[in-house]
């Protein structure tokens, strides 16, 4: 996030901040800039002069109070977007318009379903920036380039280690949020789409989805990550997410914790916690095998009844 901050800064946010709250000493100059901590975080991977707008607002780049603001606009902008076209591609592309019959399909559910999920994120955002903060400031095991990495080989270990961890942690505190002092006014509101689309993947409770995002933030704090596969990480989860609220039944793995896993839970409720895998499911006796909906399957055999008497 340190490097996205000096890039936006130098594109865009220092002039937005000069226009705000403008000094009215700055000198608007960039040859004469004491620029030897401006862009120092984007600097180590390409060489960014500052704008010349750099240190023309009272709100310097290291003021933690501009550098909360921005990370609040950043997050807010980059989970709209992610959510946004992620689910739209994936509702375009793979989501079964069939379920727009099933029995448990509410009225206008996708825009119910878009509603809260846009009027959550901002919430969920602003309740993300302090771990941002911490990254940002140095306080985090974030690292930049693979020889800094702890030891030979942990480049490919971190990943492995990531899911785990996270996988362990969402398991947890998702079974937690079904405790019935918690779910009615917390973990409810999500599963009222008993037949999720992909733009499910957002609509919850702002704390429910910031609850279960907690392990990916928290990991960083405590474990080495490199920041390219932090990044790459954050997208791939937060994809991940929009996967698994896709209602489709198939692949039925009892390994991986896919959409068919993710919507016995919908349709269940008390099964199927995790987020990547099976493991902690079937630690906790949790996991309940994907099976095919008893609505799409009669779906589908209608569909090849049709089809066989078109060939008769």
């Amino acid at each position: 996030m340190d490097i996205f901050l000096d890039i936006l800064d130098t594109l865009i946010l220092d002039r937005c901040y000069a226009l705000l709250s403008p000094d009215p000493t700055a000198i608007y100059n960039n040859d004469t800039l004491p620029s030897a901590n401006l862009n120092r975080h984007v600097g180590i991977y390409y060489p960014m002069q500052p704008s010349k707008w750099a240190e023309a607002s009272l709100w310097k780049r290291d003021d933690i109070a501009r550098q909360a603001l921005s990370l609040y606009l950043i997050t807010w902008l980059f989970a709209m977007i992610l959510y946004l076209l992620g689910s739209f591609v994936l509702y375009q592309t793979l989501f079964d318009k069939r379920l727009f019959q099933h029995p448990r399909f509410l009225p206008n559910q996708i825009k119910l379903e878009i509603n809260q999920g846009v009027s959550s994120i901002p919430t969920m955002a602003f309740l993300t920036v302090p771990f941002f903060l911490a990254e940002i400031r140095g306080w985090s095991k974030l690292y930049d380039f693979t020889s800094d990495s702890p030891f030979f080989g942990y480049t490919f270990l971190q990943y492995p280690l990531f899911i785990c961890f996270t996988d362990s942690g969402i398991y947890w505190i998702h079974r937690g949020l079904h405790h019935p002092r918690i779910y009615r006014w917390l973990h409810k509101p999500h599963h009222k789409w008993a037949v999720p689309t992909p733009f499910a993947s957002y609509a919850f409770h702002p704390l429910d989805g910031w609850a279960q995002s907690l392990p990916y933030h928290i990991y960083p704090l405590i474990f080495p990550l490199q920041k390219g596969a932090y990044l790459g990480l954050f997208i791939f989860v937060t994809m991940w997410t929009v996967l698994i609220h896709d209602a489709e039944y198939m692949p039925k793995s009892e390994i991986i914790n896919g959409a068919s896993c993710h919507t016995m839970h919908h349709l269940y409720f008390n099964y199927n916690y995790g987020q990547f895998t099976t493991a902690w499911d079937r630690i906790g006796g949790t996991y309940r095998k994907p099976k095919g909906d008893n609505f799409m399957e009669s779906q589908r055999v209608n569909g090849m009844e049709k089809l066989g008497d078109k060939h008769d």
